[in-house]
């Protein structure tokens, strides 16, 4: 016996107001910045031609990664909650690694002439990911080269705020329990 309409509409009206637990939200909305931050780095390069160093190649990966790492934690989650923990942690984690890519670029790289032979470089390089996949990958810049400001702001200074955020998240993400109560 199929349901009446009224029954359909009271059933669609309660998932839409089902609370959605806080962990899940801030992994979605970190998925997002992620996103979001590939997007405007691709619009950057594609558009208006600011080509990427090796360390902002490396950067663009772990934002994929964290992207990536947050949306399987959200389907895992849908098994054991504690997954999406596992989840947020490796954010956090993967957060840092951010931060510390984005610090060297800000510090050592932008001042080095080449950033040839650098971790970020041979990491890149030998993954194949800069000759596999150039348009989001693709190193063609020195780190000295790839210094751009925006809005007075180097893109470093710009990355490694974005990644802070993402930590920070990523550690509420780990904390909060799904009743919004916190550990």
């Amino acid at each position: 016996m199929l349901p009446s309409p009224e029954a359909l509409y009271l059933h669609s009206l309660q998932l839409l107001n089902t609370p959605t637990d806080m962990p899940s939200r801030i992994l979605h909305l970190i998925a997002l910045l992620c996103v979001a931050a590939l997007t405007f780095a691709l619009v950057s390069q594609h558009v208006f031609d600011m080509q990427p160093c090796a360390w902002c190649v490396l950067q663009r990966l772990v934002l994929v990664v964290i992207a990536l790492t947050c949306w399987l934690g959200l389907l895992a989650g849908r098994i054991a909650a504690g997954l999406r923990r596992l989840a947020g942690m490796l954010v956090t984690l993967l957060g840092i690694s951010g931060v510390l890519a984005a610090w060297y670029q800000y510090t050592v790289a932008a001042k080095m002439f080449s950033c040839d032979m650098t971790f970020a470089d041979r990491f890149m390089v030998n993954s194949g990911l800069d000759a596999n996949v150039p348009w989001l990958f693709g190193i063609f810049a020195s780190c000295m080269d790839a210094r751009v400001d925006l809005l007075g702001i180097e893109y470093a200074l710009w990355s490694l705020g974005l990644f802070l955020v993402i930590t920070a998240l990523g550690v509420a993400a780990l904390l909060m329990r799904p009743d919004h109560a916190p550990v």
